[in-house]
């Protein structure tokens, strides 16, 4: 129970994108089309869920165990470039379909500040989820965490990109065209989303 109210909690109450705000310059920049914006979720999914898993390894067998966490977000942005440039070697060799496909998308990851806020949300975060003591996540939990988080993303961004798409083929007022609609639609997505709240604390 506790595994589906995570799940539903880090989709749909608290999305990283429209609830806490994380990730939003490639939100805004891949989703003028509905396939940049599949591409860039499904990247974005496997480099969160991945990052995450070795982060929260890196935390608890070594800085914890040191006392370097004041050490936490370098360390963490340092991995995750790490496994950006590991993932793309890797697809390249043995998927070049996949790794054409996803194109450009996985080395933008790297510069994504929700696969770091997730990583560190992990580590430095209390939650509830139902349960009226708050705790940190465990390694488990925190996979699962990470790929809902991950599925909220894309989630909102291929939402946000079918609706952009039908935006552009409707007679918006000049003074809104481009990124002035975009913002509002954004903002008309968030609160859409805020009708989740309360489903999970």
């Amino acid at each position: 129970m506790e595994y589906f109210l995570i799940i539903i909690s880090a989709i749909f109450v608290n999305n990283i994108v429209l609830a806490q705000f994380l990730g939003i310059c490639p939100f805004l920049g891949v989703s003028q089309k509905l396939s940049t914006a599949t591409g860039m979720s499904m990247a974005v999914c496997f480099v969160i869920t991945l990052a995450t898993l070795v982060t929260y390894l890196i935390n608890k067998y070594l800085l914890v165990p040191f006392g370097i966490t004041f050490l936490q977000t370098i360390a963490f942005i340092l991995v995750i470039a790490a496994l950006v440039q590991m993932v793309e070697i890797v697809l390249k060799k043995v998927s070049p379909s996949l790794y054409k496909a996803l194109g450009i998308f996985l080395p933008l990851i790297t510069t994504n500040c929700a696969v770091l806020g997730v990583a560190i949300n992990v580590v430095t975060k209390e939650f509830t989820f139902g349960s009226p003591v708050p705790h940190m996540l465990n390694l488990p939990e925190s996979i699962v965490y990470a790929f809902a988080t991950s599925l909220g993303y894309g989630l909102a961004m291929v939402i946000f990109a079918g609706l952009r798409e039908h935006l552009a083929l409707n007679n918006v007022p000049k003074a809104f065209k481009g990124v002035p609609v975009a913002l509002v639609t954004v903002g008309i997505l968030a609160m859409a989303f805020m009708g989740f709240s309360g489903m999970v604390k």
